[in-house]
């Protein structure tokens, strides 16, 4: 049996209309991405999942606890999966970052895959961590289904290494608010295959 890796991000936290970078702020989802959560809930509700990750802050654990309801199941929090730590950051919003501190911005557009937020992390210490709780996590459910709720980061950041694609490439792969992304690897496989990425249920 392959094993499959059921990547979702979060539904959509509060004052995500403001457009601030949260991190890892703990905010809770908005009554919007309580209805996205129980959408992904009713989606996923067929699937046969052994059990259920996430990152432990608030937004990742409440959407994960809607999804692992049908399933009777408790989430497994991992402070492995949770988002980029942005550090100084935190809670601004891009044009206030420009505003402070214009050349730093300037780099961390430049070198998406490389740049160490001030006071936080960089892309690679991010991976680096993601990976470990996936591979782990892959390792104990060898042939089964295993969801996993993170964020638009730490999801985008397994996928570049379950794919083998460079770290530089991340915004390349879409992570929506609530949307589902799906791996599998059968025994003795190199690599990881795509079945589906950024996918959304209805409401």
């Amino acid at each position: 049996m392959p094993t499959r890796m059921l990547l979702l991000r979060h539904g959509t936290p509060e004052g995500a209309h403001t457009r601030r970078f949260i991190g890892h702020l703990d905010v809770p989802l908005a009554p919007e991405g309580e209805a996205e959560a129980a959408a992904a809930a009713r989606r996923l509700a067929a699937e046969r999942l052994e059990a259920v990750y996430t990152s432990d802050l608030a937004r990742t654990r409440r959407t994960a606890e809607i999804v692992a309801a049908p399933h009777r199941l408790q989430p497994i929090p991992l402070a492995e999966l949770r988002e980029f730590a942005m550090g100084e950051w935190e809670g601004l919003t891009a044009d206030e970052i420009r505003d402070r501190d214009a050349a730093a911005f300037a780099r961390w557009m430049a070198s998406i895959g490389e740049f160490q937020f001030p006071g936080g992390e960089s892309l690679p210490q991010v991976a680096a961590r993601a990976w470990r709780a996936f591979t782990r996590i892959a390792a104990d459910h060898e042939g089964g289904t295993v969801a996993i709720v993170a964020h638009g980061g730490s999801n985008r950041a397994i996928l570049c290494l379950a794919l083998g694609m460079p770290l530089a490439r991340l915004l390349s792969l879409g992570q929506d608010y609530a949307a589902l992304s799906i791996v599998e690897r059968r025994d003795g496989a190199a690599r990881w295959a795509l079945l589906q990425l950024n996918e959304r249920g209805g409401r």
